[in-house]
Order: structure tokens, then C-alpha cells, then sequence
């Protein structure tokens, strides 16, 4: 298929134009018109766009891309390595942030919610970013977090009281730590994302809420792996996604 048409197709099902977002949604880089072989991973690193090309694929497909507000325009350094990469071997760079986040079935929130067994109960926060619910079984805030070490394979970072009953639960995945009051306001004993800041300790303490960072990698690398699924099947494209292993 086209790539403008399969970018159409994926913005339209991700409503792109309803965020106020950081960097550009959709096609970051063009090459060739003809999609038939998707890669798909967390964050375009060369790496990433190195086993892309390996695996035969003219398209890459990311939720962590380039262009990021603020960041130096000039085409140098690393980002003239990754941008050379993508031209020469002609690689349609695809990407969606925030968008991919807050879907409520394809999403980072909605697939690791789906993953780790929580009940949604709806949506919250800046751009309806947060998502909330609740665990099936009550269990202590050191019982979450083995169960979140055992599905993630990533020992999480837990801040507060390891035997405080967790019943209420709020998740937004990656580099959420801001929306840590928000999450605070919605009632719940516990808020997961993917990174911590030195204030959630704070935080964590004086309102009896706990806080896990559970990895800005480990949480968002199951979004952009339904989506490029939903894109295969929809499409009758082949897809693989491929795991950069990240530590953060």
C-alpha cells in the first residue's frame, strides 16, 4: 500500500489532530511510496533503524521519533547519522506520541493497563492521559510491584509504605512523574509510570500515595506493538517489532 495512505489511515484512528503535542505526529521522514514490511520498536535510535534495515523493512514505525520542541534544528552529530541512515536506504520514518499514549484500546496506558490485569475505570488528567481503575485482588504496594517485576522483567522503583493495601490505581506510562498530583486528586493509593523525579519522593510521603517508576521503556513498548499488528492485519502488511533493550 501507499504510505500516505497508511498515515492517513493511522491518524485518523489515532484522532492526532485532537493533541497538543511535542513533536510531529505521522511521517517524519519519507522513502519509498510502497509499504509492505513494518519494523516497530519504542524509539527511533540507529540501532533500531540498523535492525529495520536488516530485516528488510521499508518502514519504521515508533512512538519516541525526532524533531522534539526545543531541541537544536541543526542537522548534525547524531542526528545527521540517523537522518543519512533513513535517506540512503530509502526507510519511511513513521511516529506518534502522545496520540499512542492515550488511545483507548491500541495505546501505551490501555495496553499496560490490559497487560497487568487493571480494571480501567476511565480517563484523567492533562489531554486525558491518565487512566485509572482498580486491581482485581486487593495486595500491598510490595506485592504490585513483584507482579509488575514479573510481567515487565524490569525490577521496578517503589516509593512509599511496601505494606500499604493497594486497591485504587492510577497509570500513565512513560516519563509521567509530572502528573503525579493529578493522579493524587483522583483518590487512588497508587500512581505507575515509567520514570521517578526527586519531588515524587515528596510527594509520595505527605500524601500517603504511593508511586511507582517502572520503567519509561518497559511501560511504553506495548502501544506501538498493537498498533503495528492493528496496521499488519488491517492492511495485509508483515510486521516485527524488535526490543532495543533500554535500562530506563
Amino acid at each position: 500500500m501507499k504510505i500516505n495512505d497508511l498515515v492517513n489511515y493511522t491518524g485518523q484512528i489515532l484522532q492526532v489532530e485532537r493533541f497538543k503535542d511535542y513533536c510531529p505526529n505521522g511521517l517524519q521522514v519519507a522513502g519509498c511510496h510502497e509499504v509492505s514490511k513494518i519494523v516497530s520498536g519504542v524509539t527511533a535510535s540507529l540501532a533500531l533503524l540498523e535492525a529495520a534495515h536488516a530485516a528488510g523493512a521499508d518502514t519504521v514505525l515508533v512512538h519516541h521519533g525526532y524533531f522534539w520542541r526545543n531541541e537544536d534544528v541543526r542537522v548534525v552529530g547524531l542526528k545527521h547519522a540517523r537522518l543519512k541512515f533513513l535517506l540512503q536506504h530509502d526507510i519511511n520514518l513513521v511516529a506518534y506520541h502522545l496520540p499512542l499514549d492515550a488511545h483507548p484500546e491500541l495505546g501505551n496506558n490501555a495496553q499496560l493497563g490490559h497487560l497487568l490485569g487493571l480494571q480501567l475505570d476511565g480517563w484523567a488528567g492533562d489531554q486525558n492521559l491518565i487512566a485509572y481503575g482498580g486491581l482485581p485482588n486487593a495486595s500491598s504496594l510490595a506485592g504490585l510491584g513483584e507482579h509488575l517485576a514479573r510481567t515487565l522483567q524490569r525490577a521496578p522503583l517503589l516509593l512509599g509504605d511496601l505494606a500499604k493495601p493497594i486497591k485504587r490505581v492510577a497509570w500513565c506510562t512513560g516519563g509521567a512523574q509530572s502528573y503525579f498530583e493529578q493522579a493524587i486528586a483522583l483518590d487512588v493509593d497508587v500512581f505507575i509510570s515509567g520514570e521517578a523525579s526527586e519531588q515524587a519522593v515528596h510527594l509520595a510521603r505527605e500524601s500517603g500515595v504511593a508511586y511507582i517508576a517502572a520503567g519509561h521503556h518497559a511501560t511504553e513498548r506495548y502501544g506501538i506493538q498493537a498498533l503495528g499488528d492493528h496496521l499488519a492485519k488491517q492492511f495485509g502488511l508483515e510486521h516485527h517489532f524488535v526490543d532495543i533493550e533500554n535500562p530506563v
